[in-house]
């Protein structure tokens, strides 16, 4: 049962992660939807699986998850070319 379970979820990923892709155009949300959701489905997976193997298939799913949005999120696009500085402004120092 939850085999099943599983594979349907992992379905359910790719076809939640294309609507997400087609309807906003990004691919970083589609990815991040797809991720998401394979870690549900490996963390199911552990829940009916019994063994060392499955907790090091879900570790390396967390983990690779983890790596990549890092990796992604470091490559965020710049407008015109420059680094986009997100700090608020600070007030001017008069002297």
């Amino acid at each position: 049962m939850i085999r099943v379970a599983v594979t349907a979820l992992g379905a359910a990923a790719s076809v939640c992660a294309v609507v997400v892709l087609l309807t906003s155009g990004s691919w970083r949300a589609a990815l991040r939807i797809l991720l998401d959701l394979l870690t549900a489905a490996g963390l199911l997976r552990l829940g009916g699986a019994q063994g060392w193997g499955a907790l090091a298939a879900v570790a390396a799913i967390v983990a690779l998850r983890h790596l990549l949005w890092a990796a992604l999120a470091a490559a965020e696009p710049t407008v015109g070319g420059a680094p986009e500085d997100r700090r608020a402004p600070t007030p001017a120092h008069r002297c």
